[in-house]
């Protein structure tokens, strides 16, 4: 068993689509039409970050309720983590790409990490490996 998708409502497809693909690096797995359950046309978006199994299904917000929700998913508190092998790099071209950081890069028992922006406006964490512990002089 595994998780497969997390919705992630955003205020339209297109631009969504960009920044996970663009700036984040994600693969575009799924952009199919498809109907609302009354019946107005939709899209199945599906992104995933390459080589992995849980993918964000990128839902056009729908009515008042859907719309307030765009950008506040978690309440404000960091509610997504990118797990990367390579913090460095993936901060410098995330930052190189434009993604917004509201943190600065900081090291924690779990990892390192930086918090950034979504374009809805959640808040993710960046996570890499932990620092390797420096072995004292022999």
């Amino acid at each position: 068993m595994h998780m497969d998708l997390v919705s992630l409502v955003v205020d339209d497809y297109d631009p969504a689509i960009y920044f996970f693909t663009e700036a984040l690096g994600f693969d575009l797995v799924e952009d199919s039409p498809s109907l609302t359950n009354d019946g107005r046309e939709k899209r199945w978006v599906v992104v995933r970050p390459p080589g992995a199994a849980t993918g964000l299904l990128l839902a056009r917000a729908d009515g008042d309720r859907q719309r307030a929700a765009v950008g506040d998913q978690a309440a404000g508190r960091v509610g997504f983590f990118l797990r990367v092998e390579d913090f460095e790099e993936a901060h410098t071209r995330m930052r190189g790409n434009g993604v917004r950081f509201v943190t600065e890069p900081r090291d924690e028992p779990y990892g390192r990490v930086a918090v950034f922006l979504d374009i809805a406006g959640n808040r993710w964490d960046l996570l890499g490996p932990p620092p390797s512990p420096v072995s004292p002089p022999a």
